[in-house]
């Protein structure tokens, strides 16, 4: 094997997967929507209509013309304004970032990205053995914009900028706007791509949403959307707007991939946006997501200790909380799973520095529970968080 290949572990993130798939786990580990609000009525009436109106469906083919069109006028909702030439369709987000990383970077190149990150990025980086420049996040504003700029000024020379601009994962912090501005504003200055995931960007749950990066600059922005949050995940389906000049050649790293993306749903989640309201689907997933979050907010409150810290996100899925030093929540996952059957990711998975931040930070989701499992769930936590603290000898309050 080669040695990056030899050094390579499976994610936390599947390694939880498979605990937390037990019915009888309380699982807030993974960033799992909720399978009750699945739109399956309207996904059965689109399949028995393509599979009853179009053989192609089943056979190899291009890129869906009539979704790339949808794709375009969903974006037109983030305030992105784009064309059916710069949209590229994807087997789901990650594929996405992948392509788009075979294409940016060399072994051993610069990549910035903040200090906490989705742990799929870095397992797309890890063939690469890339210089991770890695700057801190303001759980209330998000990326640290100046120390981008600095970094940028003192000579260094990333080959992309990955950034979460809404509901990061994991910290759960949106971009402030003057943020937003300066970020793409230092893009456009060094001539540095920025990969901006954004799964999360539908699920706002505040009245102003602000639009993502992608609306302030369609050269130096690659923007990776997904169906996977909005409608299911299992269908697969993802996309990027990109300048047209890396059509071509996303085409030609796709198809040593996967050939191309699934025809059958690309036609199904087609004929779904052509039947359904979509602008209704989200708003039902915006207002239930709401009240899991606040149910979650208002639990937190209540179970934990007033030393936990927290912000209550206005999108995506999760809850970042900050514990004491002295608790280590890799150490409490254990007890929570094997006593209580309650799951959570450790902090320290998502750290791009050798998992030696955030070893006393969890994050939390919402999304996938119902109301009264997530206050049963949240109560056993904060009752294991208060009794870690004790054994420690932190003062207990609140």
């Amino acid at each position: 094997m080669a040695a990056w290949a030899q050094r390579v572990e499976r994610s936390p993130l599947q390694e939880m997967l498979f605990a937390a798939a037990k019915p009888e786990v309380i699982s807030f580990a993974m960033g799992l929507p909720a399978p009750e609000l699945f739109p399956i009525e309207g996904l059965m009436k689109a399949c028995a209509h393509v599979l009853a109106s179009d053989s192609r469906s089943l056979q190899y083919g291009p890129p869906f013309q009539p979704l790339k069109r949808q794709i375009v006028e969903l974006m037109a909702k983030r305030k992105v304004a784009c064309c059916e030439d710069q949209v590229f369709i994807t087997t789901g987000a990650q594929q996405g970032m992948n392509l788009l990383l075979r294409l940016l970077l060399e072994p051993g190149c610069q990549v910035l990205t903040e200090q906490m990150i989705y742990t799929g990025f870095q397992q797309v980086l890890e063939p690469y053995q890339p210089l991770a420049l890695s700057v801190p996040t303001d759980p209330k504003t998000g990326m640290d914009v100046a120390s981008v700029a600095s970094l940028l000024a003192s000579g260094a020379h990333p080959a992309c900028i990955y950034a979460i601009s809404s509901g990061h994962n994991p910290i759960a912090v949106s971009l402030t706007r003057e943020k937003r501005l300066q970020l793409v504003e230092l893009a456009r200055e060094y001539r540095i791509p920025i990969i901006e995931d954004d799964p999360y960007g539908f699920l706002n749950y505040e009245d102003a949403a602000l639009p993502p990066l992608r609306a302030y600059d369609e050269q130096w922005v690659f923007y990776v959307g997904s169906f996977s949050k909005i409608l299911t995940p299992g269908l697969r389906v993802g996309w990027l707007i990109v300048p047209e000049s890396l059509i071509s050649k996303l085409s030609v790293v796709k198809e040593a991939s996967d050939i191309d993306t699934n025809t059958f749903t690309q036609r199904l989640v087609s004929r779904f946006l052509e039947q359904e309201d979509i602008g209704r689907h989200l708003s039902m997933l915006r207002d239930e997501y709401r009240a899991r979050r606040d149910t979650m907010a208002q639990a937190l409150r209540e179970h934990f200790p007033a030393a936990a810290k927290w912000e209550t996100p206005d999108h995506g899925v999760f809850f970042w909380v900050e514990l004491p030093p002295e608790v280590k929540t890799l150490d409490l996952l254990a007890n929570a799973l094997r006593n209580h059957q309650v799951a959570f990711i450790p902090g320290q998975a998502f750290s791009v520095e050798a998992s030696t931040k955030a070893t006393h930070c969890m994050r939390l989701n919402f999304s996938h529970s119902n109301p009264a499992t997530i206050r049963d769930g949240i109560a056993q936590l904060g009752k294991l968080v208060r009794e870690a603290m004790l054994l420690h000898g932190a003062e207990v309050e609140g």
